[in-house]
């Protein structure tokens, strides 16, 4: 119940960084975070599939470079459908999803470290041995 929760505020954390250090994509206010990592969810979850089957040869042809338009599209749909969120030049075009995707990456491992020590209950240091 929480990891799709966390999972959203990982991407909209990721939107945020991809505001700062991308010229070309501005995000308003968290909320608008929020809503643009929920409807990137979605579209990547449906629409992109759609437009990788479709654009396959071409993919094959570009050896996968092609994904980076896809990925572009798909970023581009979700900034026309958030007010709030949006995305000018070819930079901000091909350039935010890469680093929203390295930024997602990053978030996501620490919110799982943290997760998983937290659930665990029981934390160990690298040099204990297990208890006999």
């Amino acid at each position: 119940m929480l990891t799709p929760l966390l999972t959203a505020v990982a991407t909209a954390l990721s939107l945020l960084i991809v505001d700062l250090v991308v010229p070309g994509v501005d995000i308003a206010n968290f909320p608008a975070a929020v809503i643009a990592a929920l409807v990137i969810g979605l579209i990547n979850g449906s629409v992109k599939p759609v437009l990788s089957t479709l654009s396959l040869p071409l993919n094959f042809l570009t050896f996968g470079a092609f994904s980076l338009v896809i990925n572009g599209l798909c970023f581009w749909l979700a900034a026309v459908l958030v007010p709030g969120f949006s995305v000018h030049g070819i930079i901000g075009f091909l350039l935010g999803p890469v680093i929203l995707s390295f930024a997602n990456t990053f978030i996501n491992k620490y919110f799982a470290e943290k997760n998983l020590a937290l659930t665990s209950g029981d934390v160990k240091t690298q040099g204990e041995l297990p208890s006999r």
